[in-house]
């Protein structure tokens, strides 16, 4: 009996790979990169009512200006207890107009309503079709786009030699990454599960959750 509660045991206390820790840091140091100079980070408007934020660091790109595009990011979504635990999805397409960006692209998601948090719960969606999107607006340039709210369900920007601004990622696919999801958390949970709230941050992932929960909190509090 002792034998079988240490095996049951073995999952809970087993630790994230690497791979994923390294993301998920990758994604805290682009969210505190970014939010460090306000008049050029994203807006507190937007963060408001942020239902979801994503982030995908270092974005891999094939070629230079006919190629594919693949990231690897992390989403975590706002609950009424707080900010979820995280998930993985892919991202993938077709020269994304990053030319600008060279090595180190990094994308950022904002779900600004809960069919944006809806796309997100679907195995695989494709910008600007299924989930309408817009470039998000940078700093103070938010009263320049006055239809954000009304039009869009994602907002979308890159940051790439230090220069954060909205892109267009229309015909990118977003796809759950289940594998690494699993790996994470060491047993299989639905996505919806897990940004619902309904799953414990693992410790491996609360420095990227709580940083999230800092930006969107200090955003509500102004």
């Amino acid at each position: 009996a002792l034998l079988s509660m240490a095996a049951l045991a073995v999952p809970a206390l087993a630790q994230a790979p690497q791979k994923l820790v390294d993301r998920l840091d990758a994604a805290q140091q682009t969210l505190n990169s970014i939010m460090a100079t306000p008049d050029k980070s994203i807006p507190e408007s937007i963060l408001e009512d942020a239902t979801c934020v994503g982030v995908v660091p270092g974005l891999l790109k094939g070629a230079f200006i006919f190629g594919a595009e693949y990231g690897q990011g992390v989403v975590t979504c706002r609950t009424s207890r707080g900010w979820s635990a995280p998930v993985f999805i892919r991202m993938a397409g077709g020269s994304w107009g990053l030319q600008i960006g060279g090595k180190g692209t990094d994308l950022v998601l904002v779900a600004v309503n809960q069919k944006g948090f809806q796309d997100l719960l679907q195995s695989k969606f494709k910008i600007g079709a299924g989930a309408s999107a817009a470039a998000g607006p940078v700093g103070r340039d938010a009263g320049a786009s006055t239809n954000w709210k009304m039009q869009s369900e994602l907002l979308t920007w890159s940051r790439s030699r230090g220069v954060f601004a909205g892109i267009d990622l229309n015909g990118v696919s977003v796809t759950q990454n289940r594998d690494d999801t699993q790996l994470l958390y060491g047993s299989p949970h639905t996505f919806k599960a897990i940004l619902a709230g309904d799953v414990p941050v693992p410790e491996s992932a609360r420095p990227f959750v709580r940083t999230v929960a800092k930006y969107l909190h200090e955003a509500q509090a102004q």
